[in-house]
């Protein structure tokens, strides 16, 4: 590319001191020149995809043979760094969405420790292993209606409450 850079410059010299009949054949060569070489090029792109071998001789198979070693080599190791490239960012996201995860656990202990705090201060300290798993799955609701034999007997009627996230 840099030597049709090259001429294109040189030529643009000599086309200024040229006149009109000497600038055509001017032109033509280069027009001849530029064919040949994307002939050369079109031929050697067919070689190396493994077509029109039939006129080469054992050296010439071995260059083309390296060629596409070397080539290979390089796209491996293009490739190798993708991926490994790909392999730590899915590691940093993974370690990114473990730390998360263990942000949300310690929020819901907390959660957790606050509804037995709650409960506690509600019923005092009576039975509150029973109360609190009978209630895990209440969620932001009262429940009337749930009552245990004692219950009944002592006239209590349960009332649930449930400690909830403010909405944003």
């Amino acid at each position: 590319m840099k030597s049709v850079m090259e001429r294109y410059t040189n030529s643009k010299e000599e086309y200024q001191q040229l006149n009109p009949i000497s600038e055509v054949k001017f032109l033509q060569r280069e027009a001849t020149i530029l064919r040949h070489q994307v002939q050369n090029l079109q031929e050697h792109h067919r070689q190396i995809m493994g077509k029109e071998l039939y006129g080469l001789n054992v050296n010439d198979l071995q260059s083309l043979e390296n060629q596409l070693e070397i080539s290979l080599r390089v796209i491996r190791m293009k490739k190798e760094q993708m991926l490994t490239d790909e392999i730590h960012e899915l590691a940093q996201k993974g370690n990114r969405i473990h730390q998360e995860n263990m942000e949300l656990y310690m929020k819901a202990n907390l959660i957790t420790q606050e509804n037995m705090e709650l409960h506690k201060k509600a019923y005092g300290t009576r039975d509150i292993s029973t109360s609190a798993s009978r209630n895990a799955f209440i969620v932001n609701s009262y429940n009337l209606n749930t009552t245990t034999a004692a219950d009944q007997n002592s006239n209590i009627i349960p009332i649930h409450l449930q400690l909830s996230q403010p909405s944003l």
